[in-house]
């Protein structure tokens, strides 16, 4: 397996979808990885060279793209930041709701969790 990034790679597959298994990098920025690193979409990462491989790691940085521990990170803080600060979005979080305006009455059982009826108990 290729390590880039801390992430092991698959060997089997085109290096195009190996890198999607990267957080942060999706369909697009794979794509223009690979363009920056002169490397073929259609080879595999196991005929990958080790000066290929290093390429690829040197795009990633030479564009500035934050991945995996650093994107997760960045994430966590922008998070914070709105509930520091007390925005509406920030209480949403806080509270465990959807944030981006979706409705609540029925749905958003992923952010809600398992449904909890409230109600009398026996008599």
């Amino acid at each position: 397996m290729a390590r880039i990034v801390g992430v092991d790679i698959p060997r089997n597959k085109k290096v195009n979808f190996s890198l999607r298994y990267i957080h942060g990098i999706g369909k697009a920025t794979a794509k223009s990885l690979c363009d920056k690193a002169n490397i073929d979409l259609n080879l595999r990462v196991q005929d990958l060279t080790e000066e290929q491989i290093v390429s690829i790691r040197n795009a990633i940085t030479e564009l500035g793209y934050l991945v995996e521990g650093e994107l997760r990170s960045s994430n966590a803080m922008n998070i914070k930041r709105l509930k520091d600060i007390g925005t509406y979005r920030g209480l949403r979080h806080r509270r465990g709701l959807p944030v981006n305006g979706q409705r609540t009455k029925t749905n958003a059982r992923t952010r809600k969790g398992k449904k909890r009826t409230i109600g009398l108990g026996k008599g």
